[in-house]
């Protein structure tokens, strides 16, 4: 399963449901990205979704809206969800707004081509 649009491309690789976010996330585009994200999570019903943000090139609060409602679906459904990919702005906005405490960060990053 693939699926691509301006901000997002989703990948499953046997239970693992891959969502690579990129661009500018914010309230323009967050939402298209969110219907993606939880139609996948519907239609593939994996045990684990992983969010790399390492091709984000801002984001405001919409976007840390974005990753905590994927974390509080995914949790709800009883999936796994890691971050992957994370720079230091994004690591940082996460810590500010407490996400640190809650979501789990991939350190080995999944490449996106090699899917």
């Amino acid at each position: 399963m693939k699926k691509e649009n301006t901000n997002i491309k989703l990948s499953r690789i046997d239970d693992t449901l891959y969502a690579f976010v990129s661009g500018e996330v914010d309230h323009h585009t967050a939402k298209g990205i969110r219907q993606a994200i939880d139609a996948a999570l519907v239609s593939c019903s994996p045990d684990c979704l992983v969010m790399d943000v390492s091709g984000i090139t801002f984001m405001d609060s919409s976007g840390l809206g974005l990753v905590l409602g994927r974390y509080t679906k995914a949790c709800e459904a009883g999936i796994s969800f890691f971050v992957q990919g994370a720079g230091e702005r994004v690591i940082r906005m996460f810590d500010m707004a407490g996400l640190d405490r809650i979501i789990d960060y991939k350190e080995k990053k999944t490449d996106e081509k090699n899917l």
